[in-house]
Parts: C-alpha cells; structure tokens; sequence
C-alpha cells in the first residue's frame, strides 16, 4: 500500500507539471489549430539541434556534388518559400524573423521537411516523379512549415520524456523488473507515439493549406497532390518516405476538401 500511495503522490506531481508545461505554440488561424501542448524542453535548444543538423546534411551533399545542382528547380521551391514564409506570422509573429534555409538535395528519395527554425529541404525526387506544380510543392512545403511553427517535434520529446518519467517512476515504485519497463515504453511508442503522430499531421495539413492560400497558391492542388501520393504508394509499394506514419491519404483528401470553403476565399484575396 505505501508504495501504491508514494506512486499516486508522484503522479500527481507529474501531472501538475504537465499542466504546467501546456501551451499553445501558434494563433489558431482560418482553420483552427490552437490546441493546448506539452513542452517540457526548450524551442532554444532544439533550434540550435536542428541548425546543426541540417549543416552537417547540406555540407555532405555539398561533398557528394548533390546540393543545389538543379538551379530551375531550386529557383522554383525558393521562390515558393519566399510567398509562404511571410504568411507564418498569421500563426506566429516571430516566424517570418527565422534563420530561414531553403536547399534542394538530389536524391531520387521522395521526401521533403522543414527543421525546427525554418530550415527546409526538399528532394528532387519528390518533384520529378509525382511531376509537382508549383501549387502541389506549395501544398508540401506549407505542411512542412507546419510542423515547425507547432513545434511538433519539441512536443513529440516533450511527450516522451513525461512518458518515460512516469514509467520508469511507476515500475522502480512497484518493484516490476526492467522487462515490464521495457514492455510499457514500447506500448507507449507504438500506441500513444502513433497516435500523437497522426495528430500532428492532420494538424500540419490543415495549416499547410491555409499557408498556401493565403500565398496565392490554389489550396485544391491539395486534392491532386494527394492523388498523386496515392498512386506513388501503389506502384512503390510504399509511401513516400515522409508520409509513412502519416494518415490514409483518402482521409486527407476528404479533410482538404472539407476545408476548402474556409480556405479558398483566402486564395482569392491574395490575387486581388
């Protein structure tokens, strides 16, 4: 019983800390994203990993003749982020102040992402074989954005940090030996980590369309570039690299076009 009740106090104390560290990275916007989140590091710290990350990637494809070697396209995925980036600031007013980095890697990957700090990086892969638009690549590059204006991935530690406290408190408390540690935590990654992951991306894509519009590029390329997306999962037997955790591309769809009347008048308004 003293062990049960020593587990509760904690857990309470956890709890009051999570509560503590709830807030909301972004402006919810035309389409709603203000949902309260877990942070329990620092945006600073995991800044600073990321430029040192995406560094070291562009210096390797610098070293293998592989960064940038595409001048049109790089031009054109550059000149997609310029309209987007100053439309951050409806979410986040600090955003558009970033370290902004926008690189193209050849690679025949079919992948693309935005590091915390605005660091973006796009495959040629991904480009040349769905055959993007101008309008499809801003429908990527307004989800990757997105991801880092909501700070997914400082909250995806953040949740596994609470996650791992709580389990290793939990089973040193209960006497359970590593093993029913090991089981917890991979219960956790493969379930509540899932989850929260598919949540994410929804939330990304709901941003992301709302960022290209008000851009001036059409939202509805969302529809095509899905299309696409579903197709290159058919003939690959996979889906792209960076969609794999991702939800069924027909309930993006579905969510794109659900949107659209929310998001088109803002696409209209930037062409007036």
């Amino acid at each position: 019983m003293p062990a049960f009740q020593a587990l509760a106090t904690i857990l309470i104390g956890l709890s009051l800390g999570v509560l503590n560290g709830c807030t909301t990275t972004t402006a919810s916007g035309a389409v709603g994203a203000d949902r309260p989140q877990l942070m329990l590091i620092s945006s600073d710290k995991l800044d600073q990993m990321a430029a040192q990350s995406y560094a070291k990637l562009t210096s390797d494809a610098v070293s293998k003749g592989k960064l940038n070697e595409d001048h049109a396209m790089l031009q054109r995925v550059r000149a997609v982020a310029a309209r987007i980036e100053p439309q951050t600031a409806v979410f986040r007013q600090d955003a558009p102040g970033w370290k902004w980095e926008v690189n193209v890697i050849t690679s025949s990957e079919l992948n693309a992402f935005c590091m915390p700090g605005g660091k973006i990086m796009f495959y040629s892969g991904l480009i040349n074989t769905l055959h993007l638009s101008d309008d499809e690549i801003a429908i990527v590059m307004g989800h990757e954005i997105s991801h880092a204006l909501r700070e997914h991935s400082r909250e995806q530690v953040s949740q596994a940090i609470a996650a791992q406290t709580a389990i290793g408190i939990g089973t040193a408390l209960l006497g359970f030996g590593g093993g029913s540690a090991d089981l917890a935590s991979a219960g956790y990654d493969k379930f509540i980590a899932t989850k929260f992951s598919r949540t994410d991306e929804s939330e990304a894509d709901r941003i992301g369309l709302e960022l290209a519009a008000r851009a001036g590029y059409d939202p509805r390329a969302g529809v095509s570039l899905w299309q696409k997306m579903i197709q290159a999962s058919k003939g690959g037997g996979r889906p792209p690299e960076f969609l794999s955790t991702h939800p069924a591309e027909e309930n993006r769809i579905q969510q794109i076009q659900a949107l659209l009347p929310t998001v088109m008048p803002l696409y209209e308004d930037a062409h007036h």
